[in-house]
């Protein structure tokens, strides 16, 4: 089985594949602990289908360049959910479930009124949960994400303390200066650029548990802010490769098997934290 590994392994699209699945995991991972204490986990679900969405309307226009499309309407929509999501009228959840529904329906239909393809189901599944698609990545794509990520991650690290005070108490933040508005539109522009990245790999009804699960797992083990998320990186690079790997030589989809390896490392963390504790 390594043999035959390493063997993948000389196609150049299978290394382009490993690359990018632990780009992605790494950054999503970064912002999974802060989304899950501020209460914002279902952020990246509600982006991911107004991406579906986005990209319904780039295939149907029939953009060469989707990412052209998708990444803006994206961003815009996460500064709007965040608006929304303080608006008294409209609470945080119904803002994030009104905004998902409401694209994933309209991607959908669209997908109807003008198919282009006669597999669409087969498109839509694969879009939805991810696919071998993953596998097709070309050069560019893979600069294009190794770019943005490391963007991310440079952002995350210069701006680490402020993240850590608006995190923890926006409000004090806030009283001692802290422009805590404008962090956490960054935050929201940020998620967006990652569920658009993370499309490919996991789909889009997928791409929250790269948010979630690693910063879950990393919490029932650890209690510091800095423990939790350097954890959290870990365990969500350890799962995407794991999750490639197997799906490389399985012929497993990607997206479902490196979400059910998360699962599994949130159960093994949840024992060791009650064996711990």
């Amino acid at each position: 089985m390594f043999d035959k590994f390493m063997n993948y392994l000389s196609y150049p699209l299978v290394r382009y594949a490993i690359i990018v699945g632990v780009l992605i995991a790494l950054c999503s991972s970064l912002l999974g602990v802060t989304l899950v204490l501020k209460r914002y986990s279902f952020i990246g679900d509600g982006l991911s289908h107004v991406a579906f969405g986005a990209m319904a309307i780039a295939t149907v226009v029939k953009l060469t360049d989707k990412m052209i499309l998708i990444l803006p309407i994206t961003i815009i929509s996460a500064v709007l959910l965040l608006r929304t999501g303080q608006n008294a009228k409209i609470k945080g959840d119904a803002a994030v479930a009104m905004i998902s529904v409401g694209a994933l329906a309209f991607g959908y239909l669209i997908m109807n009124i003008f198919p282009t393809s006669s597999n669409l189901t087969g498109d839509v599944c694969s879009t939805l949960f991810g696919s071998m698609s993953i596998l097709t990545l070309t050069k560019g794509e893979v600069t294009l994400c190794a770019i943005l990520s490391v963007v991310v991650v440079i952002i995350f690290v210069v701006l680490y303390n402020k993240i850590f005070a608006v995190t923890f108490d926006e409000n004090f933040s806030k009283a001692t200066g802290v422009k805590a508005d404008a962090y956490n539109l960054l935050l929201a522009v940020i998620i967006a650029v990652i569920i658009v990245l993370a499309m490919n790999l996991v789909g889009s009804l997928l791409i929250s548990a790269l948010v979630i699960f690693p910063a879950l797992s990393a919490m029932r083990i650890y209690k510091s802010f800095k423990a939790v998320t350097v954890c959290s990186v870990v365990l969500s690079v350890i799962c995407a490769l794991a999750g490639l790997v197997v799906s490389i030589l399985a012929g497993t989809p990607v997206g479902s098997t490196i979400v059910a390896a998360d699962v599994l490392v949130f159960v093994i963390c949840s024992f060791i934290g009650a064996m711990v504790g």
